[in-house]
């Protein structure tokens, strides 16, 4: 079984499996969610179930993801919240980067009032602005930092380049990029962040879908090894990297409490091979 704990920036350890509470918003990760989703009881069971890495950002929502998440789980015992800033939100499924200095500062100042905290663990740079100089932004942020308001920076959705662009303006201790079995464009900011330590973050991590289907190519590995598709996506990223912090999504108990059992499972070696030979999607 991987090692299911990281030292993130050698300052906070967490659990290598958590949560990303975005679908505990509404359609379009717009609002409320559904009558029917209780997301109090989903945040609370998701650390019952070991998760003590939680990511948000003031987008989902927007704010409404963040006002839940206190409202659950304030005030943190042992969970390091991650939330993100920097994106605009008109409308559902509409986003919009905005990395003008004041904007970011806003952000933050509103996500430490919506979290009720006087220091954010990790705060995330959504996008960068490719409108706005990256030190404009990123100044703006080892400022606040400074200021003793953001513990550790991260970036979201960048290449090698732009990263180390960045550790030349400030620590960058995370990662947060599309990747899963699938999709795997993101294979060489993984491998350096590898070889920096640093924390990589696959958003979507489950994307199992027609992979699950009858003759997919999950569909044999399900048979033997009595696993979801979901389980055996996670499994798989567990094992596949050791700075690899997947965080499912769901508004769901019973997915939940499925994704949670993912931890548990260690893959044999010809199973991670025919896994890693579904991807399509890997850069040369």
């Amino acid at each position: 079984m991987a090692n299911l704990t990281f030292d993130l920036a050698n300052d906070l350890k967490i659990n290598r499996l958590g949560y990303g509470a975005m679908r505990l918003t509404g359609e379009g990760v717009w609002g409320d969610p559904p009558a029917h989703v209780d997301p109090i009881a989903i945040l609370r069971r998701a650390v019952e179930l070991g998760a003590n890495f939680i990511d948000t950002a003031d987008a989902y929502g927007p704010a409404t993801n963040e006002d839940q998440i206190r409202e659950a789980l304030y005030p943190y015992d042992g969970i390091v919240i991650a939330t993100k800033g920097g994106l605009v939100r008109p409308g559902p499924m509409q986003w919009s980067p905005c990395g003008r200095p004041d904007y970011l500062r806003q952000c933050v100042e509103m996500s430490l009032r919506r979290l009720k905290v006087e220091r954010i663990d990790l705060w995330q740079l959504h996008r960068i602005d490719p409108e706005v100089p990256v030190a404009d932004q990123i100044g703006a942020l080892t400022d606040l930092q400074s200021q003793g308001k953001i513990k550790h920076l991260g970036l979201s959705q960048v290449t090698v380049d732009e990263l180390k662009e960045v550790q030349k303006l400030a620590t960058i201790v995370s990662v947060q990029n599309l990747y899963n079995l699938v999709d795997r464009s993101s294979e060489d900011v993984l491998h350096y962040c590898e070889e920096q330590k640093i924390g990589f973050i696959p958003w979507f991590p489950v994307a199992s879908g027609d992979l699950a289907k009858p003759g997919g190519a999950l569909e044999p590995i399900m048979a033997e090894t009595g696993h979801t598709a979901a389980q055996i996506s996670l499994a798989w990223l567990l094992q596949k990297s050791p700075v690899m912090l997947p965080i499912p999504g769901t508004s769901s108990l019973a997915h939940l409490e499925e994704n949670m059992k993912a931890a548990e499972i260690t893959l044999s070696g010809e199973i991670m091979a025919q896994l890693d030979a579904i991807s399509t999607n890997v850069p040369a």
